[in-house]
């Protein structure tokens, strides 16, 4: 009797961690696709920003250039660290972007401008909660993932690590520098 309390125990154990962790493997896909949803609404805003600088600086032909092929490999990024890598060479291309237009006090007027600029910066506040909602999704999941004995079920089940939405420039780390002349 105890024997087969033992067993229907440890079954409801392994049903239990097992659907546990298929839940944390669907919130990231679902935390994943919350960040998708936010990147294409960034990516269909930048095609509109580059046209209105382009108006007033015809001849930062670079920068323009710059920000085109960041947001085409941003676009085309497949994977978490792919997609990581990319986002952040578009974010520094955005902030060359926005330096030019510091140059051009009519630009910075410009009510069309200055709509896509708070718009653009209000996606850019919903990317960073999707990306940590993404990464605290992850952490459950690879925390439940690791711990004993649900380690033992989530090899069992083939439930391997996943990757956090991280940081690799080390000049996004950096304080904000601000300067008033």
């Amino acid at each position: 009797m105890i024997a087969i309390i033992i067993v229907v125990g440890v079954v409801l154990y392994v049903v239990y961690a097992y659907n546990r962790l298929i839940t944390l493997r669907n919130r990231i896909k679902n935390a994943w696709a919350q960040i998708d949803v936010q990147l294409k609404r960034r990516y269909d805003l930048i095609p509109n920003l580059v046209e209105t600088v382009k108006g007033y600086a015809k001849h930062e032909r670079e920068v323009f250039e710059k920000v085109t092929d960041a947001r085409t490999r941003a676009i085309g990024a497949s994977g978490v660290r792919e997609q990581g890598k990319a986002e952040n060479q578009l974010s520094g291309a955005l902030k060359t972007l926005f330096a030019v237009a510091e140059n051009y006090p009519e630009l910075k007027a410009n009510q069309n401008f200055l709509l896509l600029q708070e718009e653009l910066a209000g996606t850019e506040g919903k990317i960073a909660y999707a990306r940590q909602f993404y990464n605290d999704n992850v952490m459950q999941y690879n925390i439940t993932r690791e711990k004993v004995p649900a380690n033992i079920i989530a090899g069992a089940f083939g439930f391997g690590p996943q990757e956090m939405f991280e940081i690799e420039v080390a000049a996004e780390r950096e304080p904000v520098k601000v300067k008033f002349d």
